[in-house]
């Protein structure tokens, strides 16, 4: 089976603000169509969105059954209030807010929660973060209220304290894993937490001129590093591009050959059985 465990219906790889303009009012369906008939053209039958406010990724899991794909939505990410996130999630400024979130996306038919637990990657400057993570005591809290909802857990994590805390206290995925460290992977690796590393949206910044190249080959690095680390223990990886991010259009099908050529021989065998654990629990 052919997967994208990582992806935005909502955005479109090129301009963030416009694509979201366009779906504002309602979800474009044209555009949703011409997204899910890429992903058919490539073989893919398996796509997990990260979640939008404006009902996209529902709109298109709706549709994906045309096209083969079994499709899987968080509905809206959940962000704290002030912190990374709002612009694509839904906000709360306590637990009973964030209870009070989860519950409502049950009712209304998430797969899933996507909690947003750090900043991302500064790419114009290697090992920084925009801003540091949430305390492991509020990301227990926020897995354990999740989980007793009935809920999966996915969360968008970076550095390697973040990364440790989510593992140690139950998530089920951690998405981007910026800046791991040999503690943070055996937590991943010892609690059976599936990496998705989304290296295209690093990968795929290579030559564009936007950020330092020495940076991203920096980062890039260090992610490479850390993935085949993080396979020498026999940790969990899946193949997610995060489509949609600025340099990964829809359709750039760039993910799996990025991660062969990390993995090596065995990298159709790590990842399928990256894959099959994202499936099993998504």
């Amino acid at each position: 089976m052919k997967a994208d465990c990582h992806m935005h219906m909502v955005l479109d790889g090129l301009d963030w603000k416009a694509s979201i303009a366009r779906h504002r009012e309602a979800p474009h369906i044209p555009t949703i169509h011409r997204a899910l008939a890429l992903y058919r053209e490539q073989g893919y039958t398996y796509l997990r969105d990260g979640g939008d406010r404006w009902g996209v990724g529902a709109a298109a899991r709706e549709l994906a059954p045309e096209y083969g794909i079994t499709y899987r939505t968080p509905l809206a990410p959940l962000c704290k209030a002030g912190h990374y996130g709002a612009f694509i999630g839904e906000v709360y400024h306590d637990f009973s807010e964030y209870t009070a979130l989860v519950q409502s996306h049950r009712q209304n038919g998430a797969d899933f929660i996507k909690i947003m637990i750090s900043g991302l990657m500064d790419f114009d400057r290697a090992g920084v973060l925009t801003e540091d993570g949430l305390s492991p005591n509020e990301i227990k809290e926020l897995i354990r209220i999740a989980h007793g909802e009935g809920f999966s857990v996915m969360a968008h994590c970076n550095g390697a304290r973040t990364m440790e805390a989510a593992a140690t206290y139950g998530v089920d995925s951690i998405e981007h894993g910026a800046y791991a460290d040999e503690d943070a992977l055996q937590a991943m690796a010892q609690n059976r937490v599936i990496w998705v590393p989304t290296i295209s949206t690093i990968a795929n910044l290579r030559g564009t001129g936007r950020f330092k190249e020495t940076s991203v080959r920096e980062i890039l690095d260090s992610a490479t590093e850390s993935i085949r680390r993080f396979a020498a223990l026999g940790g969990l990886i899946a193949p997610g591009s995060d489509a949609g991010a600025w340099a990964v259009p829809h359709g750039a099908d760039t993910e799996h050959a990025l991660l062969a050529q990390i993995l090596g021989k065995s990298a159709d065998t790590l990842l399928d059985a990256g894959t099959t654990a994202v499936i099993e629990k998504f």
